[in-house]
This record gives C-alpha cells, sequence and structure tokens, in this order.
C-alpha cells in the first residue's frame, strides 16, 4: 500500500505468497494509476487451482518497462504456465 499512498516508487515481491495477501493493493492499483504485474510483465492471474503467486511488482506506470527490464537482468525468465 505505499505504493498507492505514493510513499513508494515501487513493490517488488520475489518470494512468493499467497494470492490473497497482496489483493488489496493490487486491486486498488489501476485505479491509483498504478502498474501491477508479474515481474516478467505478465499479468497477475487469482483464483487459480494453486492459489500461490510467485511475484509481483505494483508500480507507476512510467516506471513499469523500465523496472521490468532491469528486473530481467537479474531473475532468469520463467517458463510460461
Amino acid at each position: 500500500m505505499a505504493v498507492v499512498r505514493g510513499e513508494a516508487d515501487a513493490d517488488v515481491q520475489s518470494g512468493g505468497q499467497w494470492e490473497w495477501d497482496p489483493a488489496a493493493p493490487v486491486g486498488v492499483a489501476p485505479a491509483a494509476g498504478l502498474h501491477p504485474s508479474r515481474l516478467d510483465g505478465r499479468e497477475l492471474r487469482y483464483d487459480q487451482p494453486h492459489p500461490y503467486l510467485p511475484d509481483l511488482v505494483i508500480c507507476q506506470h512510467d516506471l513499469a518497462q523500465r523496472l521490468i527490464d532491469a528486473i530481467a537482468l537479474v531473475i532468469p525468465k520463467e517458463p510460461p504456465t
């Protein structure tokens, strides 16, 4: 929520969490003009058989592509699911 409140530029999570943990910030992010996605830019998918999100990023739209590109330099891409 720090990003939604304007207290941080981005929230980057790579350790994984249950889908309900980031549900509130991810739910309000678009209404606040923010970009929510997986670290590689893919859409966050909820209500899956296994309710686990391996990673996420929430940031200002103007930072999204630069941040995703920078993350790609240090974290290998996961195969599509």
